[in-house]
């Protein structure tokens, strides 16, 4: 075949690669101005409360909790977010995400819930106390595969494995796999969650190339703006009765007065340890709930990778990424202390608004913080913007997760796309992703049970609960054939553009790592990245 002739001065090239994303206002290290920061991380309090209130308001009924015991979970789930957001900030990735609650952790849950221990007892607060106790303690246990695999660096060692072709399936997974909680959500008030999704487009796309004037007021504050006017509308809809004679599940859904968080939430409340009373210990809910943990860490990775993107910063080495995973398990150690129902990982939503708003400051992310803690302490204020109606949350997410998942996309550029090997890799990770949970999840659903089911509760859950999760499945056979396949050829390396980060997979490779990843109070000294 005949070599293609050289391209004429005037023909269109391909755009070139990016270490870092270009378009970013604020970037890691450069806070905007203090009254916008503030404004900014109030936004992000307000993304992260979509996730707190979800989990608790589908886990706490079933323990057998009421009002009074779920809005303080949410208070305790909020409460620990701010902390961990602060830790992961400070110490551990340094990027600027948030940690809050993980759906990963909701089926070993529910898998606790459902144990046969809890069945006897006839008292709901009882009952609701001891299923606490019991999951307090699978969390307790679960925390030390994070830390183990993240302070001892054997994460790290996975990490520098990968490449761009094997990260993208990983990191889009991490967005496109929550499309449940996207427009089906939404779907569950539609006169609630399409005008915030339609509001959250125009604001954040269109709004900004129209209004010249106020370009970066549009576009950095369409959460604001959207959410406010949605909630008005919401509670005239609410007032004037619209939802008079609507069924129970459309009323719950599509009302600003029927979350009970307001109601059952103290006016000031400190959450503390062991405040549901001592942990118990079960072997076989432990194990489940490690290998949930996993899980939690894989995911993690793939959204501190977009973080990193949307921040404007470099490749995060894989040193930090294990660190970031390491303080990711403390974390969970501290839902567990303080019984949460939950564990912690990186809020996907809040990556999603850093592309939103083009702002990736860490300041921003650690005000966001301390919003949390203090709406966690007074519970009746937190409570009143905890009760907005999740279909508006589901309208956001519908752009939020877009923006993570395309941001795996783009890791592309780094790739050969002209490769037969880079097309089966990408395209047969995608498949098995979306394919392999889709068939997990469908035999759950009409099974009431998933594929593997033996007398073992805890076993089951070990392998159903991964096979069900798109990001993990999708990273797993990216990872294992891209790790495996033709690598004796010399095209292979640049094709699957390892070579593009070669010079951050050492902490000490690029001087850009010691200013965006670097530990405050001069701690690298004492504790190095390598």
């Amino acid at each position: 075949m005949a070599a293609a002739p050289p391209p004429k001065a005037d023909e269109l090239q391909p755009h070139p690669p990016k270490e870092q994303l270009p378009g970013v206002s604020f970037c890691i290290t450069s806070p905007p101005p203090w009254p916008e920061a503030v404004i900014l991380g109030f936004q992000h309090f307000i993304v992260m409360l979509g996730t707190t209130v979800i989990i608790p308001s589908a886990l706490v009924p079933q323990m057998g909790g009421g009002n009074e015991e779920k809005a303080r979970v949410i208070q305790t789930l909020l409460f620990v977010a701010g902390i961990n957001t602060l830790l992961q900030t400070f110490f551990g990735s340094c990027l600027p995400v948030v940690m809050g609650g993980s759906y990963t952790f909701v089926a070993p849950t529910i898998s606790i819930i459902l144990a046969g221990r809890y069945n006897d007892e006839a008292d709901p607060r009882q009952k609701f106390l001891r299923t606490m106790r019991g999951t307090q303690g699978a969390l307790i246990i679960a925390s030390t595969i994070q830390i183990i695999l993240g302070f001892s660096g054997l994460w790290r060692n996975v990490v520098r494995l990968l490449s761009p072709l094997s990260a993208v399936p990983l990191v889009s997974l991490v967005g496109f796999g929550l499309y449940e909680l996207g427009f089906p959500a939404v779907a569950k008030c539609v006169e609630v969650g399409l005008p915030e999704l339609i509001l959250m487009v125009a604001f954040s796309q269109y709004l900004p190339h129209v209004v010249h004037s106020g370009k970066n007021l549009f576009g950095r504050f369409a959460v604001l703006f959207t959410v406010s006017i949605v909630w008005l509308y919401a509670y005239i809809l609410t007032i004037s009765g619209a939802y008079k004679n609507a069924r129970p599940k459309t009323q719950v859904h599509c009302r600003v007065d029927r979350s009970g968080l307001i109601a059952g939430a103290e006016w000031i409340s400190v959450p503390y340890p062991f405040q549901w009373g001592a942990p118990t210990f079960d072997a076989g809910e432990a194990f489940a709930m490690m290998m949930t943990s996993f899980i939690a860490l894989v995911e993690s990775t793939g959204a501190f990778i977009a973080a990193s993107r949307y921040a404007s910063a470099t490749m995060i080495p894989p040193s930090i990424v294990s660190r970031g995973v390491g303080w990711q398990g403390i974390g969970i150690l501290l839902d567990s202390f303080f019984g949460t129902a939950n564990g912690t990982s990186v809020s996907v939503e809040n990556v999603g608004l850093l592309a939103v708003t083009h702002v990736g400051s860490r300041r921003v992310v650690q005000i966001s913080a301390g919003f949390m803690i203090f709406f966690a302490v007074l519970g009746k204020f937190g409570a009143l913007f905890a009760s907005i109606p999740l279909p508006i949350f589901a309208g956001m997410y519908c752009v939020f997760f877009a923006y993570v998942g395309a941001c795996g996309v783009s890791l592309l550029q780094f790739c050969n796309l002209n490769s037969f090997r880079t097309k089966f890799i990408l395209g047969f990770a995608f498949f098995m992703g979306i394919s392999v949970p889709q068939y997990f999840n469908e035999y759950a659903a009409v099974s009431g049970h998933g594929p593997v089911h033996t007398g073992a509760r805890w076993f089951n859950d070990m392998i159903n609960v991964p096979f069900s999760n798109k990001p993990f499945v999708a990273g797993l056979v990216a990872y294992f054939l891209d790790n495996t396949m033709h690598l004796h050829q010399s095209a292979v390396r640049k094709d699957r553009g390892y070579h593009w980060w070669d010079k951050f997979r050492s902490f000490k490779k690029d001087a850009r790592s010691q200013e965006f990843y670097s530990l405050p109070f001069n701690l690298n000294k004492f504790f190095p990245s390598v």
